[in-house]
């Protein structure tokens, strides 16, 4: 496994371009990310053991601009399953969503399975990639759970980085290896703890009053840290789920086959009934802020560019105003405001009497001039004696 790397460019954009939300909710601290057009149901994506809200920023920022409203969240420090469902609940009310729709890969498509099964009327529909139905395989295989919080935050880490293959890879997954890695860095030890304690406390899905034809199932098919044993089981559990398998992509499909998840979840979405809003589509401005629907902001900018022909439009001597009076900028205004208005009629007169005045000082100075030559040339002419010799 490469170490960590820089930041992919994409995600660099993504990051000055959506904002990152945090809030607390009871004892539990929130950060999701939340984008498109609210009027959509939401997709609300849920990460594995390895992920944070940041690894679906592909999804967010592609099914976004089609339209679509996609949360991204992390996962909360809950150390059992009636924990995280009471949590989810709230943090859902808080954000006032009631109806949505799950995706879930790993751990995040275990609990989104279990929030559909113990909160049915909140769940429309289900995606779930490289997940299962049980813990008892990784209790089995973590004997020494019961010391999680006690362990410190390097092994932790590395028991984590251990469950995703190494190896040669192809370009694309190996970058995706090295985002989740990165992500994997930024997790504190309680985060850690907690996700590990998750993934070993004694729970299973029951049966869930979501009809299968409402679940999609997006699994790889060259290898994942989840064992074929427990992906075999969910397929059975939901036989007339819509299969969506992908050739490649290793553990974190959504980041090395990005194009192909973004199909798959565009079609599950019209496939349950979410109808898209494209021409709502919010723009995010340089510095982060949530701007305004591309509708409106075209609207503003039509009704500017008419006020500015309105205001440079000559008017007749009939149409100004008596009371209006040209306006010059002042000094300490900015460089980059905008061009005050101004009548033609007032500037024209203006420009008759700044006339007038050169006129009457250019007679002023030649009449000057004049009466000087003279004198000039009288003083000149009595120095040199020639008057003199005149009257002699």
């Amino acid at each position: 496994m490469k170490g960590v790397s820089s930041a992919p460019g994409d995600y660099v954009y993504f990051k000055s371009q959506v904002p990152l939300h945090k809030i607390p909710i009871g004892t539990k601290q929130w950060r999701y990310y939340d984008y498109g057009p609210k009027t959509v149901p939401p997709l609300i994506c849920i990460p594995g053991i390895a992920g944070t809200a940041d690894v679906y920023y592909k999804q967010i920022m592609s099914l976004s601009m089609k339209g679509y409203r996609v949360i991204s969240v992390d996962i909360p420090r809950v150390w059992n399953y009636h924990e995280w469902i009471q949590a989810f609940e709230k943090f859902l009310d808080t954000i006032d969503v009631h109806h949505v729709h799950l995706y879930g890969t790993s751990l995040g498509g275990f609990l989104a399975q279990l929030f559909a099964h113990h909160r049915p009327r909140r769940v429309k529909s289900l995606v779930l990639s490289n997940t299962y139905l049980d813990t008892r395989t990784f209790s089995a295989a973590m004997p020494w759970a019961p010391f999680v919080s006690w362990t410190p935050s390097f092994l932790l880490k590395r028991y984590v980085l251990t469950g995703i293959r190494d190896g040669p890879h192809e370009p694309f997954i190996a970058d995706s290896v090295d985002f989740a890695v990165s992500q994997v860095e930024t997790l504190s030890k309680d985060d850690l703890a907690s996700r590990l304690t998750l993934t070993v406390d004694t729970a299973s899905v029951g049966s869930l009053l979501l009809s299968n034809t409402f679940i999609t199932i997006m699994d790889t098919n060259d290898y994942c840290a989840i064992p074929q044993l427990l992906k075999d089981e969910l397929t059975e559990r939901y036989p007339e789920a819509r299969r969506a398998y992908l050739k490649t992509g290793g553990d974190f499909p959504f980041l090395s086959r990005p194009d192909e998840v973004n199909l798959h979840l565009q079609l599950h979405l019209r496939r349950v009934g979410v109808e898209p809003r494209p021409e709502v589509v919010k723009t995010i401005s340089k510095d982060g802020a949530d701007g305004t629907d591309s509708s409106s902001q075209s609207k503003k900018k039509t009704d500017e560019e008419k006020e500015d022909r309105r205001n440079n439009m000559p008017q007749g001597p009939g149409n100004s105003s008596s009371d209006q009076s040209p306006t010059l900028p002042e000094s300490s205004g900015s460089s980059n405001d905008p061009p005050l208005p101004t009548d033609t009629v007032l500037l024209q007169s203006t420009s008759k009497d700044n006339l007038i005045l050169v006129q009457m000082i250019n007679g002023e100075v030649y009449q000057s001039f004049v009466l000087f030559t003279l004198c000039y040339c009288t003083l000149v002419l009595v120095h040199g004696g020639f008057i003199s010799r005149q009257l002699v």
